[in-house]
């Protein structure tokens, strides 16, 4: 096994955390906006579960996805040897604009967090549900781009 099979494994596994998280996360809201005021009991017990599930899991999952992505660029540029020219390719640009798409749901799915704590309801119930499958749709199409290298010269 060499270091970049590791790597790319761990890479893969964080990705998987970060992913299930972040769909869970926008259900968590629909319920909680459907069926618990705040200042309830009930509401207490939502803010406790979204916050673990945004501590323990999303968050350093997605620490964890961006330490690993960032080590196999490098990888690549130095113990490959590629350069920094693969970068350019059309499938990388895609896959890296998929990133940072989902980091910054990760930043406004937090954001709404805080809101909640705050005993407001950001969005709609229906906003959460049909915004729930964003981030997975977006991994899609970055591992799409990158098990089919679409565009390499």
């Amino acid at each position: 096994m060499s270091l970049y099979d590791l790597l790319r494994g761990l890479h893969i596994i964080a990705v998987i955390a970060w992913m299930a998280g972040m769909m869970y996360l926008p259900r968590l809201y629909a319920y909680h906006t459907e069926t618990a005021p705040p200042g309830s009991e009930f509401d207490a017990n939502f803010l406790v579960w979204e916050r673990k599930l945004l501590k323990i899991i999303i968050n350093p999952s997605m620490v964890l996805t961006w330490i690993l992505g960032v080590s196999l660029i490098f990888w690549h540029v130095h113990a490959a040897k590629e350069g920094w020219g693969f970068l350019a390719q059309p499938w990388m640009i895609v896959k890296l604009a998929a990133v940072i798409f989902i980091s910054g749901w990760h930043g406004f799915l937090a954001g709404a967090y805080k809101k909640f704590l705050a005993g407001k309801r950001p969005k709609s119930a229906k906003f959460w549900r049909a915004t729930n499958e964003l981030p997975f749709l977006a991994a899609v199409v970055a591992v799409l781009a990158v098990t089919l290298q679409f565009g390499q010269r």
